[in-house]
């Protein structure tokens, strides 16, 4: 671990800060308000990178992308070049580097969009201009879309340029784009609203179901760059989400190399759509009509992420080995196209890997992984399978790599996202953005310590501490202890833009989390510890990282402290709360398991709850019991705070109804913090600002402050 000073002097170089500037902790109204880097890209050459900004227009209660341009020479600022206005996404370049397309939405429609970034380029390289000076230029960005009905969700272009896969939101029983169109035009003047199901998956993370799926298109560009409204459906006979839903998005597909065959992931639907995670490989040829043609039949886990090799010949993808089970180990295969015969590349290495790329010589596959509180950059050898770390610390929110360079995006426990220039083989290199600085300039963040301590099977677990932003030594400080979701997650070095640990220490806490048997970045075997033990070894961890916790560190004081969780660290909350009431002043859920029976019932993902299970609510009664709250209302005592969104799906609205009604006919003092617009996660600017003040006020009333 870091002394303090050397940390201190590590943020002061990542903020830009004074040593004297720092005056105050880290608040909500930061955290909503800061410029958040993603996506970057580099160009062909190398010599640019394209990214993603999110700047939070607080007023208007939302959160505006855009999409900047770089060039990696060390002395250019970033310029904007999507137009002013559109919140605009996922920047792709052209294979010829002469352009870079993207999604933003006009008229309230998403449409494709080009900028040809050569006058940007060459206004960069006489002055360091901002993007009002090229938004007055001639070169404008240019809808390239028109004429399309629908949405566009995402894209992806052939390897020559000379063609686009589209992924849009269709009936998939109309012939053309025209009839999903009046569909949905026709439902919005109906005064009908009842809708008939006749199998689940009626409603998923927020929104109910009304029979579309996302099916993937193939579109000409004309000679002017234009998107030839003629299209050519890949998915074909596919009835399932290309990409998937909600998150899904262009690492689901890709070209071949020559951009005469599709890859695809996708999960068949029908009736058992709610309890599979069976997705599979597909492949068809861009050329005629034809049917996809499945490639991992033979696996029932979950088979996706193509990957192409340079040569054509290889597919890698990602894929796990237990079906139904969604926090299994993702390994990186590799498909012979010839043959058909598949194998691990990375056998030997214990760790879930994601985002894959390959390297331009094709003797790397990278990959992003949790190790040991870190979501780390490695480098896979392709012939050995060896990983190695590339960028090791901290997280890296995303990556891109063109001849030997990369570019990454990084942001830590102490620091928000920003862009990171790098050698691809080593990972040595510099920080090349720096959002956010003049925000932070007088913030000080809390200091950072990870331990480890013997947990359930006397097996080492790990958590970490967080100091106040203005710890003085002698000083004992009131303690939140947070406990993480999934439960197949982790409370690593990131910063998190809902559970943000340094928006406590901003108030004068300390912060205590553990990262409890389940959690990821510690091997497979000790994320499956937790399934069919919710209430067990992950409750000894959390006892005995507790108690490690106040041993080892003398500034926290284990008379003032409150427990906080969200999603299992919810249920993990309603658990405590009959199980461990000692030593806790109140508790904060957050839509968290209070019935896991009727949870069981009510969700909408049933392949999560049936695995953690064992099986179904009627075919293992025992299992939803054996940890189930509702059956320990009785010992409840702690004060709680309940916070639910009405479009939670995940966890419904009647778990955090259920567990305020237990505490008030209890006669247990508590609050019930209700967003009606908000699902699994509080993302409005000024609600995330209202949760904060709520759960600080319930805080500073229980322990201080």
């Amino acid at each position: 671990m870091k002394s303090t000073a050397t940390l201190t002097l590590a943020l002061l170089a990542a903020t830009g800060a004074s040593a004297h500037a720092a005056t105050r902790g880290f608040n909500a109204s930061d955290l909503v308000n800061l410029d958040r880097v993603s996506d970057p890209q580099v160009s062909p050459d190398g010599r640019y990178v394209a990214f993603q900004l999110r700047e939070t227009n607080f007023d208007a209660n939302k959160g505006v992308n855009g999409i900047w341009l770089q060039k990696l020479d060390g002395k250019s600022t970033p310029v904007k070049i999507s137009a002013t206005g559109a919140s605009s996404t996922t920047p792709r370049w052209a294979p010829n580097g002469r352009s870079v397309f993207y999604t933003a939405a006009k008229d309230g429609q998403s449409h494709l969009w080009r900028v040809d970034i050569a006058p940007a380029l060459a206004s960069q390289d006489k002055a360091r201009v901002m993007s009002a000076t090229f938004e007055a230029s001639p070169q404008a960005p240019v809808q390239i879309s028109e004429g399309l009905p629908l949405d566009i969700g995402s894209f992806k272009l052939s390897p020559d340029g000379r063609h686009v896969l589209l992924s849009l939101e269709v009936f998939t029983d109309c012939a053309d784009l025209d009839c999903t169109k009046k569909r949905l035009d026709d439902a919005a003047a109906s005064k009908v609203t009842g809708k008939v199901y006749d199998q689940l998956f009626v409603r998923h993370w927020d929104t109910w179901a009304d029979g579309r799926r996302n099916q993937l298109y193939l579109a000409s560009l004309t000679d002017d760059g234009r998107l030839d409204r003629k299209l050519t459906l890949m998915s074909r006979g596919i009835d399932g989400d290309v990409p998937s839903k909600p998150f899904g998005d262009d690492s689901e597909y890709a070209f071949s190399p020559d951009g005469k065959t599709v890859y695809f992931g996708a999960r068949i639907a029908g009736r058992t759509e709610a309890w599979s995670t069976n997705f599979d490989l597909y492949s068809v040829a861009t050329e005629g009509k034809a049917t996809p043609k499945n490639l991992t039949p033979g696996n029932q886990a979950w088979d996706s992420y193509p990957v192409p090799s340079h040569d054509g010949k290889t597919l890698y993808y990602l894929a796990m080995k237990r079906p139904t089970f969604e926090a299994d180990r993702f390994g990186v295969m590799a498909l012979d196209l010839a043959t058909g015969a598949t194998r691990e590349i990375n056998a030997a290495w214990d760790r879930s890997a994601g985002s894959i790329k390959l390297s331009p010589d094709g003797k790397t596959i990278y990959a992003t992984a949790d190790d040991n509180g870190n979501h780390g950059l490695f480098g896979i050898d392709v012939a050995s399978g060896k990983a190695a770390a590339i960028v090791g610390t901290g997280h890296v929110e995303g990556y891109d790599v063109a001849g030997k360079t990369l570019v990454y995006a990084r942001d830590t426990l102490k620091a928000p996202a920003d862009l990171y220039l790098a050698d691809a083989k080593s990972g040595k290199g510099r920080k090349i953005t720096n959002y956010n600085a003049d925000k932070l300039k007088d913030v000080a963040f809390g200091d950072v310590e990870f331990f480890d301590f013997k947990g359930a099977n006397d097996e080492r677990v790990q958590g970490y501490v967080v100091k106040p932003w203005n710890y003085e030594k002698g000083k004992k400080y009131p303690v939140a202890f947070i406990i993480h979701g999934g439960p197949q997650g982790a409370m690593t070095d990131d910063f998190h833009y809902r559970w943000n640990p340094q928006t406590y220490t901003g108030q004068g806490y300390a912060v205590v989390t553990i990262n409890f048997h389940g959690s990821t970045g510690y091997g497979q075997a000790f994320t499956d510890a937790i399934s069919g033990d919710w209430g067990g070894k992950p409750l000894e961890d959390l006892q005995k990282g507790w108690t490690a916790a106040l041993a080892k560190y003398d500034f926290l004081d284990g008379t003032r402290a409150c427990a906080l969780g969200a999603s299992y660290g919810g249920y993990m909350i309603n658990w405590i709360a009959g199980n461990w009431q000692q030593p806790w002043k109140c508790l904060v859920n957050h839509d968290g398991v209070f019935d896991a029976r009727m949870m069981g019932y009510s969700t909408e993902e049933l392949w999560f709850d049936e695995w953690e299970h064992g099986g179904t609510p009627y075919d293992k009664p025992e299992s939803y019991e054996k940890f189930n709250p509702v059956n320990h209302v009785a010992k409840w005592k702690v004060p709680m705070l309940v916070v639910q969104g009405g479009l939670d799906f995940r966890i419904p609205l009647e778990q955090g109804l259920g567990a305020f009604t237990a505490l008030q006919r209890r006669g247990i003092e508590s609050q019930f913090l209700y967003f009606p617009d908000e699902n699994h996660w509080v993302l409005k600017p000024q609600n995330s600002v209202k949760w904060h003040d709520t759960v600080n006020a319930w805080l500073k009333k229980h322990i201080g402050q």
